[in-house]
């Protein structure tokens, strides 16, 4: 008897330990994190695309550690910034500087590294202190405290800034001597010059300042204190020291750069760099055409509607397709996709999911182009037209559907293949709410190999070549419908 309930209490147990083990899992939640990608040696893309550096290992190991999930959201250190104070993102962690000022909107971590900022020039520079930018235009980054610190000496040593949304552009811009210097990080660019960047550093680190892991003030709690938790344990247990040393000591560099040296020069090529990296582009292509498609389709109903609405005989109706017309044309496509993607939720509490204010945005921006020309195409139409159906007794819905529609579709035709065509290149501007489309894709490429005048060619003919068979399909309906 004793050993029958010795074996029930066994099964009952194991089924409890089972269930409790099923209900952690049910409860482990997922937080969408927000960072930049291109900015190494604490986030960037690896050779298979997948994101490493320190903030990123940090992160994973305390998720793993605490027994909760992450979302990586690779949207830039601005576009971060405004997503988590929106609450589109959990948390940001993106080598972000503990400021008092950001302590305002932000709730910091335990800082989980020191670092300064120094100045960068081309190798050929005569430029050797803060002196000699006198009369020069300096690259920074935005949102940054290399940024922030740039323009608090501006003044002072007679230069002037120019902002960029990422690292490579900025970088870039000292390289083609466009700009005399650029201020970052110092563990970034000493990162960077170990690895080939192509710049110098002339400054010892300034403004020292500590990194933490951020959410939005008065939330996220949990968050916060399983970052914490977790990196606590990750100090005591020597994981902490690992990380760093393995992204930022001499082995991490010249493991780097013997890697680079294995890699046959073709690699660099056009073909080289396709051959690498096809399955990004593919993915980023993909996403490209899927957000084209789905907003044309979109736009097009939605600017139909409105123009109609701008024909009637109705004077609201008309004020309304007007007021529509005018204000989302009016909107800068950009500022549009940054107010539905960051404000909306900010007023409203709720998230929007990056493709859904994607094609919200190219929907509201491109279908009041559409609506323009729609109304334009129908007044177009000689008002005879309409005066004589209706004198032949037909409803004005009846007139304007079988003689003064079919009129004006064949004037506005070259409208919609122009329009078609807009709605494809708009959706590079995406990029800046994280989606990874095909201009985000050779970003991230781009930081990791620094090969950007190939990637960007290579992106540049995929574009036109996408353009052309547009061009071709709309071109041969309109043919069609002519005929």
């Amino acid at each position: 008897m004793k050993k029958h309930f010795a074996a029930l209490c066994l099964l009952l147990a194991a089924f409890f330990a089972v269930l409790v083990g099923k209900q952690s899992q049910v409860q482990a939640k997922t937080y969408t994190i927000g960072t930049d990608v291109t900015f190494p040696p604490f986030v960037y893309a690896n050779s298979h695309n997948k994101y490493v550096g320190i903030d990123m290992e940090l992160i994973r190991t305390i998720a793993k550690t605490e027994g909760f999930k992450i979302e990586i959201k690779p949207v830039g250190f601005n576009a971060a910034v405004q997503g988590v104070s929106s609450g589109q993102f959990d948390g940001i962690i993106s080598g972000m500087t503990i400021t008092k000022e950001r302590e305002k909107t932000f709730q910091f971590s335990t800082p989980y590294y020191e670092s300064g900022i120094v100045m960068a020039v081309a190798p050929k520079s005569n430029i050797k202190s803060l002196k000699d930018l006198k009369g020069k235009r300096v690259a920074v980054k935005t949102g940054t405290q290399g940024a922030t610190y740039a323009n608090s000496l501006k003044k002072k040593y007679g230069f002037k800034t120019v902002t960029f949304d990422d690292s490579d552009n900025m970088y870039n811009d000292v390289k083609t001597g466009n700009s005399a210097a650029c201020f970052d990080d110092s563990a970034v660019l000493n990162y960077g010059v170990r690895t080939g960047l192509g710049l110098k550093i002339v400054t010892k680190p300034a403004d020292i300042g500590k990194y933490g892991f951020a959410v939005k003030k008065g939330h996220n709690q949990k968050l916060m204190k399983m970052f914490n938790a977790g990196l606590a344990k990750l100090k005591k247990n020597g994981k902490y020291d690992q990380i760093i040393k393995k992204y930022t000591g001499n082995s991490a560099t010249s493991a780097k750069k013997k890697a680079d040296e294995k890699k046959d020069d073709s690699s660099n090529t056009f073909a080289g760099l396709i051959k690498e990296n096809y399955q990004s582009i593919l993915t980023g292509l993909l996403e490209t055409i899927k957000l084209t498609v789905v907003s044309i389709i979109c736009a097009t109903i939605f600017g139909i509607l409105v123009g109609l609405l701008g024909v009637i005989p109705n004077k609201f109706s008309q004020g309304v397709s007007t007021t529509i017309i005018y204000i989302f044309r009016g909107l800068p496509l950009l500022v549009l996709a940054l107010f539905i993607y960051n404000g909306v939720p900010s007023l409203t509490g709720s998230k929007i999911p990056a493709f859904v204010a994607g094609i919200i945005t190219l929907t509201l921006n491109e279908g009041a182009y559409t609506a323009a020309f729609v109304k334009g195409g129908i007044d177009a139409v000689d008002s005879g037209q309409m005066e004589a159906a209706r004198s032949l007794g037909l409803p004005f819905g009846k007139a304007m559907r079988k003689v003064v529609l079919p009129q004006g579709i064949k004037i506005m035709i070259p409208s919609f293949i122009n329009q078609f065509i807009i709605t494809l290149k708009d959706t590079s501007i995406l990029s800046i709410i994280g989606i990874l489309e095909l201009t985000q894709t050779g970003k991230i490429i781009i930081a990791r190999n620094l090969q950007g005048f190939r990637v960007w060619t290579i992106i540049a003919v995929i574009y036109l070549v996408i353009i052309t068979i547009l061009t071709l399909l709309s071109k041969w309906i309109e043919r069609r419908i002519n005929d």
